[in-house]
């Protein structure tokens, strides 16, 4: 296999710049194409392409163009090395404009113009706000810690009772310990030390703060995604531990998708940010089974 390239890439929305990282092998173009889009509280490279010494296929990048694909990720508006310069909150529906911004750069730069789309957490509910707005550009879609209702969400039902505070800023502030509880709060011990340690250096080094919309969206506007609008094949991706995404919540959703091609995968022995857990592996390999599916061949 040739080696793996990455490429910084950026773009504009309006007068917003955005950053957009490219990881191939060989030439760009020609493969399918991963779309990762992150979630709250972290920019895309700690999410999708962390380093960690040690730690084999630490990066879904790397992992993802070995099996022969090629990989995107966007840093949202307010994160990472995106501009941060407006004066708002940066919530779901902005992140889903940036998806469009992001996707017709790639268009126009690679030739793509439909993508396997994989979001995790708030970055579930962008992608599949985006799937649900722009259905010709995804082919497959992957929902990760992903909340429909917010209905038997432990998470969200604690972070409801902040919702004034986030209300009144448009960022919140980071810090170490933070990180931390993100592994922690639901079922420790599913992550490795060095792990935790090496994703909170790499979140940390780009943001000392990110928005409050999508934590705003998240405790007072869902549903904010409806299953009947998304035509795409859609994965359900449920952590057994993680507390922000609902079973039945998530059931019912599913039931509601119109493509027969669908699945629902509880993923043992994972909480929340499963790319950074011990039993990673089994998220990866799920993730590439469907997006390696061969398209179903219909019979009338």
């Amino acid at each position: 296999m040739a080696a793996i390239t990455g490429h910084d890439h950026w773009t504009h929305k309006g007068e917003v710049k955005l950053f957009l990282y490219e990881k191939y092998s060989g030439a760009p173009g020609n493969k399918p194409a991963v779309l990762f889009v992150h979630g709250s509280s972290m920019a895309s490279q700690p999410t999708f392409d962390l380093k960690v010494p040690g730690r084999a296929h630490s990066s879904a990048m790397d992992y993802f163009v070995e099996k022969g694909f090629d990989t995107w990720c966007v840093d949202m508006e307010g994160y990472g090395r995106s501009d941060k310069k407006r004066d708002i909150n940066f919530d779901i529906s902005n992140g889903v404009d940036d998806l469009v911004a992001a996707t017709d750069y790639i268009a126009r730069t690679r030739g793509i113009k439909k993508f396997l789309v994989y979001g995790i957490s708030s970055g579930a509910l962008r992608a599949a706000l985006f799937a649900q707005r722009c259905p010709e550009r995804v082919s497959r879609l992957a929902l990760d810690a992903f909340v429909w209702t917010g209905e038997g969400s432990p998470t969200l039902a604690e972070r409801t009772k902040k919702l004034p505070e986030f209300l009144k800023v448009n960022r919140r502030p980071l810090s170490r310990e933070f990180m931390y509880s993100v592994f922690n709060r639901d079922h420790p011990g599913c992550a490795e030390e060095k792990v935790i340690e090496a994703f909170a250096e790499q979140v940390l080094a780009l943001d000392d703060s990110v928005p409050t919309g999508t934590y705003v969206d998240m405790c007072s506007k869902l549903p904010v995604v409806d299953p009947a609008k998304i035509n795409a094949a859609t994965l359900i991706m449920r952590g057994q531990f993680d507390g922000i995404a609902g079973f039945d919540d998530l059931i019912e959703f599913f039931k509601r998708l119109p493509n027969p091609d669908k699945q629902f995968a509880v993923m043992s022995g994972i909480s929340h940010a499963s790319f950074q857990q011990i039993n990673y592996m089994t998220v990866y390999h799920i993730l590439h089974a469907f997006f390696a599916q061969p398209e179903p061949i219909y019979r009338g």
